[in-house]
């Protein structure tokens, strides 16, 4: 009996352990889900509206690496499955065997009954006894027996019942991985489309190489022009210092990796220098933030308590919102209707505006800088997704 306790503790454990990371791993996969689905809007819309090639491979190549990591954790999920058919397996092993010790001595007990089904046979057996106190010991024993048989069938029932619960989650588990791996070849055939579609954009980004070059110099210059704005937006400010609680600059600090995401997208354009994806020599427009690709109309919030230091208009960003945090800023870029004026203040979850679609692309911008016109990497500051 303790090795069967010890069986079935151990069984217990695991399958708490398995259905934790079973709980992250459908999460995580609900995510990658959900972000694909974006893309492929924005594919869908960006081709329609004759948006730009190299806009439509980003989001092909962003789309690509989220299906191969959708596949990767559909693979951990899939292993995740079969460990847990592995463990109520044993669970219905150990309690096939106890069912099986319970029937055998229920068994017995029926036998033994049904041997001595006579009362003068009990009655004799009491008064052969050699003594009171035997005498006594008899009757409870004859007296108890039909108490143990009635606790024995009831157990027998309940155990009964238990294997066929988990007789019924195995098979629950086993369709589970069948959608699963049916779901992995779809997303293999998908990634292999995408494949060749990422690939038929970069030879026509080949051919037409002069042409991209010219619309990168258009972007880098929109680019500067944003910083350039947001440097004398932080510098004029500063010397304002009007209605600015500084006290929520360490609070602000106190929050990163914890802030919540200004809207919910894909990142496509992550912090720093990046390099064009087909022409590798080729350096894009330095990203002083991350650009993410959203719905259309998508609502962007402010990520922390602040007070509203600017909204202007920058070619290529359209609307900005500058907000300030005490010796922090956040940028809030291709915005249309705007919900706040500047001097107003917000509060963390705060609509500020829905995003705008430019030139057939709908997608927001977010930059985080320090009073010292440093940008911050907004990754690190933003809880993971």
């Amino acid at each position: 009996m303790r090795t069967i306790r010890t069986v079935i503790a151990s069984i217990i454990f695991l399958t708490l352990s398995v259905a934790l990371c079973a709980q992250d791993n459908k999460a995580r996969r609900a995510q990658l889900e959900k972000e694909i689905a974006v893309l492929d809007r924005q594919i869908r819309e960006t081709a329609s509206q004759s948006a730009s090639a190299l806009t439509q491979l980003s989001l092909i190549q962003n789309k690509i690496k989220a299906r191969q990591e959708l596949i990767k954790e559909s693979d951990k999920q899939i292993a995740e499955i079969g460990e847990q058919i592995t463990v109520r397996q044993k669970e219905i092993n150990v309690l096939t065997a106890r069912l099986d010790t319970m029937t055998t001595y229920y068994g017995r007990l029926v036998r033994n009954a049904y041997k001595n089904r006579d009362m003068r046979v009990w009655y004799m057996y009491i008064l052969a006894s050699k003594n009171i106190s035997q005498g006594f010991r008899r009757y409870a024993y004859l007296r108890d027996l039909s108490k143990e048989m009635n606790r024995q069938a009831a157990k027998i029932l309940d155990l009964k019942m238990d294997l066929e619960k988990e007789k019924a989650k195995l098979v629950d588990l086993r369709a589970e991985a069948q959608v699963l791996r049916s779901s992995r070849v779809r997303g293999l055939q998908e990634l292999k489309s995408e494949e060749a579609g990422a690939k038929k954009l970069s030879d026509k980004l080949k051919k037409e190489k002069a042409k991209y070059q010219k619309e990168l110099s258009s972007k880098k210059k929109e680019a500067q022009d944003l910083e350039r704005e947001v440097k004398k937006a932080i510098a004029t400010t500063k010397k304002k210092s009007v209605n600015v609680d500084y006290t929520l600059s360490g609070k602000f600090a106190e929050n990163k990796g914890k802030l919540p995401w200004p809207v919910s997208g894909s990142v496509i354009a992550r912090f720093g220098k990046q390099y064009h994806p087909v022409f590798k020599s080729l350096q894009l427009p330095s990203n002083n933030g991350i650009t993410l690709a959203v719905n259309k109309d998508a609502v962007v919030s402010a990520v922390f308590d602040g007070v509203v230091a600017q909204i202007s208009i920058i070619p290529g960003y359209h609307q900005c919102v500058l907000v300030q945090h005490g010796n922090y800023f956040t940028l809030y870029s291709k915005i249309k209707n705007v919900y706040v004026k500047q001097g107003d203040k917000v509060k963390t979850g705060q609509k500020l505006g829905t995003v705008d679609t430019i030139n057939g692309e709908t997608s927001f911008h977010f930059e985080i800088w320090n009073e010292k016109t440093t940008p911050q990497n907004p990754e690190t500051w933003l809880r993971p997704m």
